[in-house]
Formats: C-alpha cells, sequence, structure tokens
C-alpha cells in the first residue's frame, strides 16, 4: 500500500504553510472554462487542473489564516486496510480511490490523522474547489451573526437585511426558510441545462457585474408559501451571502476568517470567488481551499463550534444545523445547509452529517463515532457519476477505527 499510497499523516504541521501566488505549485496549468465545469465537459487531466486553480476563473478575495495551528497529529493506529460492501459488491481502499476518482482524502479519529493520500498530482499544498460544501460554510456564518448580536433572530425577515429584495419573491421570508432552502421561491437547480436558473446565477457570475446575481435572485417567482416546500437552490446561498454581507458590514471572506479560518487554526490562505471585482463573495461555491483545512472546519463543528477558546455559534445551533426538519408534515433529511445522515439504514450514521457539493467534495463528520473524513473527487459529471457509496465507504472507516 505504501507504494500507491502516500501517508502524510506523519507530518505533523506547526507552521502555517506560507504560500506566494507564484509559489503555488499548480499556478501554470492550462485549465478549463467554468461552463465546461459545470457542463461536465472537460478531460481528466484538464479537469484536475481545473479544480485545484478555480481561483483563476474569477476574481477571488483571500480567507486569512492566523499565526497558529490547530495539530493534526499522526494516530498510532492508522488505518492500513479496508473491506466493505456497497450494492452488493466488495471493495477496498484501492477501489474506492480509484473507482470515484479521489484526488485527497484524510481520515481523523480522535483528533489525529488515521490516513492521508493525495492523488491525481495532488499534494499537502494543493488547493481544491468546494462547490456546494461552501454553502454550509456560508450558512455556518449566519450562526456566527446571530452569535455577534448582527442578526436579532432566525425568524426575521430576510429583507429586513437585505433590501434590495424587498417587492421580490423574497418577501416574507424568514432566515430560517432561507437556510432550510424552504423560501418557496421557483428554482431550477439543473446544472446542465444552459436554460435552467442554476445556469443563469452562472451566468450572471461569469459577467462579473456588481449586484448581478442579486438580480437574478429578486427575478424570480414565488412557487408556495414560505416554509411549506423543500426544494434545493444554490441561489438561496447567494441570498445568504447578500445576508451576511449586510448585516455584518463585512467581506465574507474577512468574517470567516475573523470567527472560523485564523481563530479555529487553519494551516493555510483560502480564496473565495467574487461576484465581480472588489464584490460580494458567491455564497453557493467557489471556496479553494487545502484538504486539511477543509478536514480542520469539520473538526470546528465536530467540537461544537468553539474556536481559540471562544464560542463561535449560538447555543444548540450545530444540532439543530445538522438535524432533520418537517416541512409540511414531510421530514427532509436538511438542516441549515447541511446534510443529516441519521436515518441511513447503517446505524454507525446515526447522528452523522455532511457538507457535500457537486463532482464529489464531501466533509463528513460522525460526533458518536469521533470521526472527520474529508474528500476531493474529480467526477465526470457534477451529479449521478459515483461507483462506490461514499456512505458505505464512510461506515467502514468509523467501524474499522474503533
Amino acid at each position: 500500500m505504501r507504494q500507491q499510497f502516500v501517508l502524510l499523516s506523519c507530518l505533523l504541521v506547526v507552521q502555517p504553510l506560507a504560500m506566494a501566488e507564484d509559489d503555488y505549485p499548480h499556478s501554470k496549468e492550462p485549465i478549463g472554462t467554468a461552463r465546461q465545469v459545470y457542463d461536465g465537459a472537460l478531460m481528466p487531466d484538464i479537469q484536475v487542473n481545473t479544480f485545484r486553480n478555480i481561483d483563476r476563473l474569477f476574481s477571488t478575495r483571500t480567507v486569512k489564516r492566523g499565526s497558529s495551528v490547530y495539530p493534526l497529529p499522526p494516530s498510532k493506529k492508522p488505518l492500513t486496510s479496508l473491506r466493505f460492501e456497497s450494492h452488493g459488491n466488495t471493495y477496498d481502499l484501492f477501489d474506492y480511490v480509484s473507482l470515484n476518482r479521489i484526488s485527497g482524502l484524510i481520515a481523523i479519529k480522535n483528533g489525529e490523522v488515521i490516513y492521508e493520500t493525495y492523488q491525481l498530482g495532488n499534494t499537502e499544498r494543493s488547493r481544491w474547489m468546494s462547490m456546494s460544501v461552501v454553502k454550509s460554510i456560508a450558512a455556518t456564518l449566519v450562526g456566527a451573526a446571530i452569535k455577534d448580536g448582527y442578526i436579532d433572530s432566525i425568524d426575521d425577515d430576510v429583507t429586513k437585511y437585505v433590501s434590495d429584495l424587498k417587492g421580490s419573491a423574497y418577501e416574507g421570508v424568514s432566515v430560517r426558510n432561507l437556510l432550510q432552502m424552504a423560501s418557496g421561491v421557483e428554482w431550477n437547480e439543473t446544472y446542465t441545462d444552459p436554460t435552467s436558473d442554476r445556469r443563469r446565477l452562472l451566468e450572471a457570475q461569469i459577467a462579473q457585474k456588481p449586484g448581478g446575481m442579486l438580480n437574478v435572485m429578486a427575478e424570480l417567482s414565488r412557487a408556495a408559501k414560505p416554509g411549506t416546500r423543500w426544494n434545493y437552490s444554490t441561489g438561496e446561498t447567494q441570498v445568504v451571502a447578500a445576508l451576511v454581507a449586510a448585516a455584518t458590514g463585512r467581506h465574507l471572506a474577512d468574517y470567516l476568517s475573523e470567527k472560523i479560518w485564523s481563530k479555529f487554526g487553519m494551516e493555510s490562505d483560502a480564496k473565495w470567488w467574487l461576484e465581480s471585482p472588489g464584490g460580494i463573495e458567491v455564497g453557493g461555491s467557489g471556496l479553494t481551499a487545502t484538504l486539511r483545512d477543509y478536514a480542520r472546519f469539520g473538526l470546528f463543528l465536530l467540537n461544537g463550534g468553539t474556536a481559540g477558546g471562544e464560542q463561535i455559534l449560538p447555543a444548540g445551533w450545530i444540532e439543530a444545523a445538522s438535524s432533520s426538519k418537517t416541512i409540511a408534515g414531510s421530514e427532509v433529511d436538511y438542516g441549515y445547509m447541511l446534510w443529516p445522515i441519521g436515518r441511513s439504514e447503517n446505524p454507525v450514521h446515526r447522528g452523522a452529517y455532511e457538507a457535500a457539493g457537486i463532482f464529489g467534495q464531501q466533509i463528513y463528520i460522525n460526533p458518536r463515532e469521533n470521526v472527520v473524513i474529508a474528500i476531493w473527487s474529480a467526477r465526470p459529471k457534477p451529479l449521478g457519476m459515483t461507483t462506490v457509496e461514499d456512505l458505505d465507504f464512510y461506515a467502514a472507516v468509523c467501524i474499522a477505527a474503533r
């Protein structure tokens, strides 16, 4: 196994990874376009290059690290082998990484690294796109803003803070409705359909004009009463970005740095896509960070939302954010832009949840097992191209690490 997988858990980082832009190891690689990404129309090599260089596609703002690093020491009981069942077939660790096009994987048990590997040309210095994983991060900033008193209540109307949406379909939508993607506003999320609302939002981002993305949201129509219909919408997260920016008076990247990135001890700066040069962050995609720092965000949630000895989130926030919700009499496995896994048939997932993004980006958090797993992937299309069920792999890791 050591010949094919690089076990880097023996490296205990004690200082941030200083990396000037001209020192980024992938900065000269050829990349594709944003439209090609969402179309799933990139050949494997260019796709990988693009995923680790997404900061070159749009304007960005830096999420600055702090002066100290949250340690990730190697475990004395590293994961050395794994066999598990998925969809009636038996797989091992090599199968999972190869078949699911895993480009980075780290598993942490009791705060210690039990397995870590980088593939497809990545290293511990590589950054990788988050896609919808950043939705969970943006939603967490809402919790921080409530704790700081910038947002009075999760049941406030969104338009109390985002005045540009007054008179739109978001009139009467609460912050809670927004976080649960239950605004009732019409939305088509189909990534590969150039006529969908999701692609309209992407085109507004490509245009890089101030206010363009929020204008798309303001033009949408109402499909249902707020709180009565769940509909997955990347657009909701752009409204979240506008909410956090308006309520705090801060750039989201700066607020993330202040509340979590620097205080918890991320080892590297991250970058976050912007709607336009100097403008607002893209709330639903476009954060790019190192694998270990994605895992540290999972540890931040696992550890109750504390950073640097300070409680960043309101009491009970993570439990509420990571649990299923009842909407119009039906239970929906979605919290505050986190995906609960508790109703899985496998009991090992009871109480677990994840942040997830297209093409296979995930942060899995299991409080009962004290496990965090972060993965990067480069699957061929945004959705529907997973060979081995990720949750089956996560369950196997949790059981093997006991």
